[in-house]
């Protein structure tokens, strides 16, 4: 179904690897695109349940717009073992005007899709995802 504000449609298999991060922690992260040409949402990219985020962080183009979700793992200050899923919206300073414009208007949808997200982050600058960032906003 096509979102009403971009007319851009998610793939099926979105939502397939999502739930699949999710209850079976069979990815760490995944990165997501819009495929322009055919105006609907795609995997681009999935992480190893063994990944780090500095793996997730450098599959992030630096300039080009994406979506992505990160399974964050971490103690808290009482020693309880948590997990937070982030949705992180990626869109450079130096990435296309039409391409942030696009990515933007089909967010929130596009987040709807994706059942149990936690945590929202938007960067426009690889200082904005640092380790720090995350692990303020989990805790």
């Amino acid at each position: 179904m096509a979102n009403s504000a971009s007319g851009m449609a998610v793939h099926d298999n979105c939502k397939l690897r999502f739930l699949e991060l999710k209850t079976k922690r069979s990815h760490r992260f995944i990165v997501f695109k819009i495929d322009e040409k055919i105006q609907q949402v795609m995997v681009e990219k999935l992480g190893q349940p063994n990944d780090t985020y500095d793996d997730f962080a450098a599959s992030l183009p630096p300039d080009e717009c994406r979506y992505a979700v990160f399974d964050f793992d971490f103690v808290t200050d009482e020693n309880c073992q948590k997990s937070k899923i982030f949705f992180i919206a990626w869109s450079p300073d130096t990435s296309r005007v039409r391409s942030k414009m696009l990515y933007a208007s089909s967010k929130d949808r596009f987040k709807r899709e994706l059942d149990g997200i936690q945590l929202e982050l938007q960067a426009t600058d690889p200082s904005e995802l640092s380790m720090d960032i995350i692990k303020g906003r989990a805790l």
